[in-house]
This record gives C-alpha cells, sequence and structure tokens, in this order.
C-alpha cells in the first residue's frame, strides 16, 4: 500500500473522464449511488477505502493552501 503524495498523470486524468465505458453507463442511468461502492466490489472498495486515506493528492493539497 502507498503512503504519501500519489503522482499525477494527466493521462489517466483525460482517459477517466473520456472514456467509452464511463459514458456508456453514465448515459444509461445503470450509475450506482453514492456509497454503494462495497456493494458492486467489495475488495476494490477496501483497497480504494484505505489507499485513499493513506495518499494525498498533489492537486487538492495546492488547492487547500490557496483557500
Amino acid at each position: 500500500m502507498k503512503l504519501g503524495m500519489r503522482k499525477p498523470s494527466l493521462k489517466r486524468r483525460l482517459s477517466a473522464r473520456t472514456s467509452l465505458k464511463r459514458q456508456i453507463v453514465h448515459r444509461a442511468g445503470l450509475k450506482m449511488p453514492r456509497g454503494f461502492g462495497w456493494l458492486r466490489n467489495p475488495k476494490k472498495y477496501a483497497y480504494n477505502k484505505a489507499y485513499q486515506r493513506t495518499t494525498f493528492d498533489i492537486f487538492s493539497f495546492i488547492k487547500k493552501l490557496f483557500k
């Protein structure tokens, strides 16, 4: 498990917003409500929960500094 700052990737950031899978799921209305990730994939949910608590994003860190 990673600790500390996450390394930013512009390529991944763009692909997450413009992926075909995301567009299809979003437009079809198949998106699960917030907080129901544990229902869809419990193993991935647990990993992401731990990852989000042990790392931080440099962009959100900078945003908090200048707020």
